[in-house]
């Protein structure tokens, strides 16, 4: 996944959101926009039809950034870049508001599926498929791109928003470690057959993609064979996160930014044992969100949830 600003063009800003546009998109488009000639009595509308897919993608995207701060996260970067586009959001750790955040792209797509087929029926009465054959066959391809996108998207395979809307709805069950590891398993036996249909086809674009896939299950597996381990860990009475209402771990897993020693952050009142320096938020190694020592022993009364 490319870095949001690294190599990027910031476009615009819309609801306090920055989008951003990759420099490799501009390769990519020039090739698949030479690669579909002649499918319009102008290269013209081979960019209209480019420019129309990233615009659905942008829309999807702040599907997902608009939902994930309505339900209290954090969403303020978009990415597009050659394989479709990235909303940078980081929903409150709760299975509910995880998934709304992913569901809200795809939903994006189901809502603009009636929009177009009335403007292509509308078109398609206004006999364009006679007097505008471009304009009317650009419309047609647009409605299809939105349909393709949303059945690929929801896909049950990690970490495509169908496999991420799968882990959510695990994660009401088997909670958030053990749901993540069921969906990137799921998602990497997925990976494995797009991988088999990108040889079998010779398509280069969905082999690139099988990659990104599997390197985001793979890290996906990781992530959660971490969370695991740490669930594991003996916990600690009096002390709750409050973003996840998890009892933090014994043990020292604090590292000193200022002396580099670890130490257990909860037994000294976040306050380093070899050096002395006081730290004002602690990190929570469930969640990874930060609060106070006094916030962290307020929500203590809160129910865990692994």
């Amino acid at each position: 996944m490319p870095s949001s600003r690294q190599g990027s063009i910031r476009l615009f800003r819309f609801s306090g959101i920055d989008v951003f546009l990759h420099w490799s998109w501009f390769l990519v488009a020039v090739y698949e926009i030479n690669a579909r000639a002649g499918l319009y009595s102008s290269v013209a509308w081979n960019v209209l039809e480019y420019l129309a897919l990233f615009v659905i993608v942008l829309l999807h995207e702040f599907g997902h950034a608009l939902a994930c701060r309505q339900v209290g996260g954090v969403a303020n970067r978009i990415m597009l870049w050659p394989l479709g586009g990235v909303a940078y959001v980081d929903p409150p750790p709760r299975p509910g508001a995880t998934l709304w955040s992913i569901a809200a792209g795809p939903l994006v797509n189901v809502a603009l599926l009636p929009v177009l087929w009335v403007l292509v029926m509308s078109a398609r009465s206004s006999g364009w498929a006679g007097t505008m054959p471009d304009a009317y066959a650009l419309l047609r391809q647009v409605w299809r791109i939105d349909l393709w996108l949303l059945v690929f998207n929801i896909l049950p395979v990690y970490p495509l928003d169908g496999g991420q809307i799968l882990r959510s709805l695990l994660w009401f069950v088997l909670g958030r470690a053990r749901s993540l590891m069921a969906a990137a398993i799921i998602g990497l036996l997925g990976v494995g057959g797009f991988v088999l249909l990108a040889i079998r086809m010779r398509d280069t674009w969905l082999g690139v993609i099988s990659l990104y896939m599997l390197m985001s299950c793979w890290g996906g597996f990781r992530q959660a064979q971490a969370l695991l381990r740490v669930a594991k860990l003996p916990r600690r009475d009096g002390f709750a996160c409050p973003s996840c209402r998890t009892a933090p771990p014994v043990g020292d897993f604090w590292k000193c930014g200022q002396c580099g020693q670890g130490f257990d952050t909860f037994a000294t009142q976040a306050v380093c044992p070899y050096c002395s320096t006081r730290f004002d938020v602690t990190k929570c190694l469930d969640c990874g969100a930060a609060h106070s020592m006094s916030e962290w022993a307020v929500s203590a009364v809160a129910p865990r949830s692994l």
